[in-house]
């Protein structure tokens, strides 16, 4: 190599050390400059109005939880006959482990410790004060009962309530999205989260999107020769071909909804949150739109129906202690001229716990 071509080399290897450099010196404020606007945008989320409400002064928490869960199946045939169906609630209990606003946690099923019914329910709720989440899958077991059933007049079906019935199987997963349009003023977290504390009334309205998917399998031959060894009348009798119910239901559900919320502080560290969320539901049968050659003509108005969520929660919270209980549930509604059912699930828990490690 000659004195001229190792003084180029040398000048492009300084020229690319200079250009790399830039590039470092360049890069390192706009990193920091995406993660500060990123870290401003979620901060956002729980910035609040003091005067309202207090925020969290410590960074963990601890806490036991007993969790009640129920859930009700009401079925409806073309010809009228109704039927309610509902298994033994499930009484759990578990400690719970809590970073900031994140809390994690096993509840033991303490209604079913010697018996194997095959439910599973998984339910999470991430709480700001801007936005929040429920995420959910439930299964149901084999252990429903007969709660009532009307069949008409002439009829006479008290001896089958409470009557045990294990030819329902169901399933729904699903998510709701919902925004809070007063978030400095109103904290659902400090109803639901106990990670602030609502210092003054305040309410806020809700809107939001949700998805479930539903599955119901229900086995009306069983059912049938149930009711005619109580009743002597079987639930086809009379019935066409074109009448017969339906055994299997797949659908999803796509839902806008909305709904108002309030925030009621009765006495110093206490709260009494009530809401309800009312959604506009649009029903997809499993099959629609694969025998539709345009899904926008497959769009008919029988298809949509109102679903709802109702929450209700008391809490006193002095910053380090807390307790309280509260109480969600959804309904969900299906209707076809030959059949129609409602679900409604839910669950009540009772709770006390422990703030530490102050900021």
């Amino acid at each position: 190599m000659n004195y001229r071509s190792l003084t180029i080399l040398l000048l492009l290897m300084a020229h690319v050390s200079a250009m790399r450099a830039q590039v470092t010196a360049d890069s390192v404020p706009r990193r920091r400059g995406i993660v500060a606007a990123l870290y401003s945008f979620v901060k956002g989320f729980s910035q609040v109005d003091t005067a309202y409400v207090e925020p969290q002064h410590y960074n963990l928490a601890v806490m036991a939880q007993n969790t009640n869960t129920y859930e009700v199946y009401r079925m409806r045939s073309g010809l009228g006959h109704d039927f309610v169906f509902s298994p033994k609630p499930s009484v759990k209990l578990g400690p719970y482990f809590g970073w900031r606003w994140i809390f994690l946690g096993y509840t033991f099923d303490i209604s079913h410790l010697r018996e194997s019914n095959h439910k599973q329910d998984l339910n999470l709720s991430l709480y700001s004060n801007q936005i929040g989440v429920d995420i959910f899958y439930r299964k149901t077991g084999d252990d429903y009962k007969i709660r009532s059933i009307d069949l008409g007049e002439g009829i006479n079906t008290s001896s089958l309530k409470n009557q045990p019935f294990d030819g329902i199987s169901a399933s729904i997963k699903g998510f709701n999205l919902y925004y809070i349009f007063n978030h400095r003023k109103f904290s659902y977290p400090a109803a639901y989260s106990q990670s602030t504390v609502q210092r003054r009334s305040a309410g806020s309205f809700l809107t939001g999107i949700g998805y479930t998917r539903h599955s119901l399998n229900m086995d009306w031959q069983k059912l049938s020769q149930l009711v005619e060894r109580h009743t002597g009348h079987g639930l086809f009798d009379g019935m066409d071909s074109q009448q017969q119910l339906l055994s299997r239901v797949k659908y999803s559900d796509y839902s806008i909804s909305g709904g108002y919320a309030y925030n009621w502080v009765f006495a110093h560290n206490w709260l009494l949150d009530a809401s309800l969320s009312l959604a506009l539901a649009y029903k997809v049968t499993e099959g629609d739109s694969r025998n539709s050659g345009n899904w926008f003509r497959s769009i008919s108005l029988n298809k949509f129906n109102m679903d709802g969520i109702t929450r209700v929660g008391v809490v006193w919270n002095n910053t380090r202690w807390f307790a309280g209980a509260n109480a969600i549930f959804h309904s969900y509604n299906y209707r076809k001229s030959q059949f129609s059912t409602n679900n409604t699930f839910g669950s009540v828990n009772i709770y006390v716990g422990l703030n530490f490690d102050r900021r």
